[in-house]
Formats: C-alpha cells, sequence, structure tokens
C-alpha cells in the first residue's frame, strides 16, 4: 500500500513519528503495532482500521492471511477500546460533576452579591 502511494518507508515513519527502523520492522511483520498506533497507521493511508488489519491486499501485519485472526485482533481491539472509551467517559463525568458545582456556587455568589449591592444601594 505504501508503494502503492508512492510513499519511502521514511516518508511513512515520520507520518507515524516513527524511526524508520521502527516503521521498517512494522512493515515486515518483525513487530506489531498496537491499536494505537495501528490507527495512526490507517489515518496515515487514509483506510478503516478494520482494512488495514484484515484485508491481506492491503496490509499484512506478520505475513498471516487468515480472517479468524482479524476477527481475533478486532474482538481484543474492541475490548480495549471498550475499556478506554469507559474509562474516558467516566473522566468526562467527573468533570461535569465538579463543572455543576462550580456553577451552582457561582450561582450562590451572584445571588450573595445582588443581596449586598441592593443593601448599599438603601
Amino acid at each position: 500500500m505504501r508503494k502503492a502511494k508512492g510513499w519511502t518507508q521514511q516518508e511513512v515513519a515520520e507520518k507515524l513519528n516513527i524511526s524508520l527502523n521502527a516503521y521498517g520492522h512494522i512493515e515486515r511483520g518483525v513487530t506489531h503495532p498496537n491499536s494505537i498506533k495501528l490507527e495512526k497507521i490507517a489515518e496515515a493511508f487514509e483506510v478503516d482500521l478494520a482494512e488495514l488489519v484484515c484485508d491481506r491486499n492491503i496490509f499484512n501485519f506478520g505475513g498471516t492471511q487468515s480472517n479468524h485472526h482479524c476477527q481475533n485482533w478486532y474482538d481484543n481491539s474492541s475490548s480495549e477500546q471498550l475499556l478506554k472509551l469507559q474509562h474516558e467517559l467516566e473522566k468526562a463525568q467527573l468533570v461535569n460533576e465538579q463543572q455543576t458545582k462550580e456553577i451552582e456556587y457561582l450561582k450562590q455568589q451572584n445571588t450573595d452579591l445582588r443581596k449586598m449591592i441592593d443593601l448599599l444601594e438603601k
């Protein structure tokens, strides 16, 4: 796929912000990128992540031609992504709760200030 785009390994490595050696190992199947790196590779090549790892005509990590392998990877990746998303949701909910408390505090401060202004005007 890299050659079809006319890119060198160095160009792809730069797009992924990794060393030429690291990208070469990925391309040759010496190392297997984690799901985050795979997402970056898919983005760089402008393909869907599932296509990237499962379609042997696009990019074939580790020499496997098995769709079973792709399904297993996808299932594991989905579980990892689900856990990450749940964690992010929990963080967002905590931030939201804190912001709600801050808004209530500021509303109370505003009410108190208005009362003080009313008293001073009298």
